[in-house]
């Protein structure tokens, strides 16, 4: 198995440090459950990398109030 040095500021290895759920958990093994997270596909068929991306960019605007009921999005729309 062949290994890489990423950079990450230290306070998101801290809280990825966390996210372990036994102490000797590698990093590797971390990241590769988060990223289990995001579903693969559907019955339609299996997502695209880009599309998983977009998944998670949309959770995050959920989370961060980044979004607009229907309603205000018709009125900044001009839409009855």
């Amino acid at each position: 198995m062949s290994f890489t040095t990423i950079q990450i500021n230290s306070t998101t290895r801290e809280r990825l440090t966390k996210l372990k759920r036994r102490g000797r958990e590698t990093y590797d093994e971390l990241l590769n459950n988060l990223m289990d997270l995001v579903p693969a596909g559907d019955k339609e068929g299996e997502y695209t990398d880009e599309f998983k991306a977009s998944i998670v960019k949309g959770r995050l605007d959920i989370k961060h109030g980044r979004t607009y009921t229907l309603e205000e999005a018709k009125k900044r729309l001009g839409i009855n």
